[in-house]
C-alpha cells in the first residue's frame, strides 16, 4: 500500500503527466454528459420502451460501444462507431489498393492524407446511419416523437446533430490521444462500457441476496470467477513470443554501428478483440434475414439458435466463429514478408534461419502456431458471458464475463498503464509495478 501511494504521489508530482490524466479526465467528462442529451424533437419521458428494445441484439451491441447513447436516443447515439468502420474500411483499402498502399509508405505525409479520407468516410458513413436511425425511431418510438416538430425537419436536424456528435465525439478521441494519455478513441469506447459495471454489480448483488438468489456467498463465488477471468484475458493480451533478431557489425568512418541482438516480439492476441466483434456481426445475420423471410415454426428453432446466446449451438458456431476470424484478421494485419525485408534491409537475421524467403516462412509458421492457442483461449472469452447467463447470472453482469465488454476494458486499461509507466520511466522515477513491465498492444480502434 505505502508503495501504491508513493507512485500516486511521483504521477501528481510530474506537471505534464498531471496536465495529461487532468485533460482526460475532462474530455472524458464532456462525452459522458453529451451522452445524455436527448436529440431535439423527441420527448425524453417516453423513450421506456425505445431503451429497452434497443439493448437487444446488434443494436445492443452498437448501444454497448456507444456508451447507452444509442438507447437514450442522444446527440451521441451513434457513437465513435462510424468513425472505427472508416478507419477498418481505409486500412483494408491500404492493403489492396495500390494508391492507399503508396500513401501509407510516404510518411507523415501520406498519414494526414490516410487521416482526410478517413474523416470524409466517416461523415459520409454516419450520415448513412443516422437516416437509417431516424427511420428506427419513427417505428420504434412513436409515442416520444413531438408532433409539432415535423417530419422533415425531425429527419434533417436528426441527421444533421447525429453527424455532428459523431464528429465532435472523435475530435475528443483525437485530443485525447495528443493531450491526454491512452489512445483516445479506445478511451472512450472503454470509458462507455465501464459506466454500465456498477449498475450491473448492484443488480447481481440485489438478486443474490434477495429472495432464492442463492445468498452472499453465490455473489461472492462469482466475483472470484470473474477476477480470474480477467487474470487469464490479462494473461492473453500481454502474451508474446520472443524471436531473437542478430544485426551484423559495420563499421561507418571510425563508429561501429549494429553488432547487437534484439527480439521481436510477437502477440499471442495480434487480432485483439475485432474477431469477437466479427464474429457477433455474423451470428447475427442469418436471425435478421431469415426472421424477415419467413414466420414457419421451423424457422423460429433456427432463429432461436442464433439469437439465444446461452443455446449450445449457439456458442459452438460463435466459437467456431472466432478461431476462424482470429486467424483471417490477423493474416490481413501480420505481414511476415514486410517484416523479413525489413531485416534484410538493416543487415538483420534471425540466428540459424536464411535471410528473405526463408525468414518469412519462418516467422509466419511461429506467428501460426502462437495464434492457435491465442484463439481457443479468445473463442472461450467470447462464449463466456453465454455460459454465465446459462448459470443465471444477470444479464447485464454476464456480458462482464467476457466477450467483447472484457476484452476490450483489459486492453484498454493495460495501454492506459503502459504509457503512465513509460512516462514515469522515463524521469527516473519507479514504475507501476515492481518486477516485470506492462507491454504495449494495439487497441482495436486502431484498426
Amino acid at each position: 500500500m505505502k508503495k501504491f501511494i508513493e507512485t500516486i504521489k511521483n504521477i501528481w508530482s510530474i506537471e505534464d503527466l498531471r496536465k495529461r490524466i487532468l485533460t482526460t479526465l475532462l474530455l472524458v467528462l464532456v462525452y459522458r454528459v453529451g451522452s445524455y442529451i436527448t436529440l431535439p424533437g423527441l420527448d425524453p419521458n417516453q423513450l421506456a420502451n425505445f431503451s429497452e428494445t434497443s439493448q437487444k441484439g446488434i443494436l445492443g451491441l452498437f448501444n454497448m460501444f456507444a456508451g447507452g447513447s444509442f438507447s437514450r436516443a442522444s446527440i451521441f447515439a451513434l457513437g465513435i462507431m462510424p468513425y472505427i468502420s472508416a478507419s477498418i474500411a481505409i486500412q483494408l483499402l491500404t492493403i489492396a489498393v495500390p494508391y492507399f498502399q503508396k500513401l501509407q509508405k510516404e510518411g507523415d505525409s501520406g498519414r494526414k492524407k490516410i487521416n482526410q479520407y478517413t474523416r470524409l468516410l466517416t461523415v459520409i458513413v454516419t450520415a448513412f446511419q443516422a437516416s437509417a436511425y431516424v427511420a428506427y425511431l419513427r417505428t420504434q418510438s412513436t409515442s416520444a416523437l413531438i408532433p409539432e416538430y415535423g417530419t422533415f425537419l425531425f429527419w434533417l436536424s436528426t441527421t444533421v446533430v447525429l453527424t455532428a456528435g459523431t464528429m465532435f465525439v472523435m475530435w475528443l478521441g483525437e485530443k485525447i490521444t495528443d493531450k491526454g494519455i491512452g489512445n483516445g478513441t479506445s478511451i472512450i469506447i472503454m470509458v462507455g462500457i465501464l459506466a454500465r459495471l456498477p449498475e450491473a454489480l448492484l443488480q447481481e448483488f440485489t438478486l443474490k441476496t434477495t429472495g432464492a438468489g442463492g445468498g452472499l456467498l453465490i455473489f461472492l463465488v462469482e466475483l472470484a470467477f470473474f477476477i480470474l477471468i480477467t487474470i487469464g484475458l490479462i494473461l492473453l493480451v500481454q502474451g508474446t513470443r520472443k524471436i531473437p533478431v542478430n544485426y551484423a557489425k559495420r563499421i561507418v568512418g571510425n563508429k561501429q554501428y549494429g553488432g547487437v541482438r534484439q527480439f521481436i516480439p510477437l502477440k499471442v492476441n495480434a487480432a485483439g478483440v475485432m474477431p469477437i466483434i466479427f464474429a457477433q456481426a455474423i451470428m447475427f445475420i442469418p436471425a435478421t434475414a431469415i426472421g424477415f423471410a419467413t414466420q414457419s415454426d421451423s424457422a423460429s428453432g433456427f432463429i432461436r439458435i442464433f439469437s439465444d446466446h446461452t443455446n449450445p449451438w449457439y456458442n459452438v458456431i460463435y466459437a467456431v466463429l472466432v478461431v476462424v476470424f482470429t486467424f483471417f484478421y490477423t493474416a490481413l494485419i501480420f505481414n511476415p514478408t514486410q517484416m523479413a525485408d525489413e531485416m534484410k534491409k538493416n543487415n538483420g537475421f534471425i540466428p540459424g534461419v536464411k535471410p528473405g524467403k526463408a525468414t518469412a516462412d519462418y516467422i509466419g509458421a511461429v506467428m501460426d502456431r502462437i495464434t492457435l492457442p491465442g484463439a481457443f483461449f479468445l473463442a472461450v472469452v467470447g462464449i463466456m458471458p453465454g455460459i454465465a447467463a446459462a448459470l443465471r447470472i444477470n444479464s447485464n453482469f454476464a456480458t462482464f464475463f467476457g466477450g467483447t465488454s472484457l476484452l476490450i476494458m483489459v486492453g484498454v486499461i493495460l495501454d492506459t498503464l503502459q504509457q503512465i509507466e513509460s512516462q514515469l520511466l522515463m524521469r527516473h522515477y519507479d514504475g507501476l509495478m515492481s518486477s516485470g513491465r506492462i507491454k504495449g498492444r494495439t487497441t482495436p480502434a486502431n484498426a
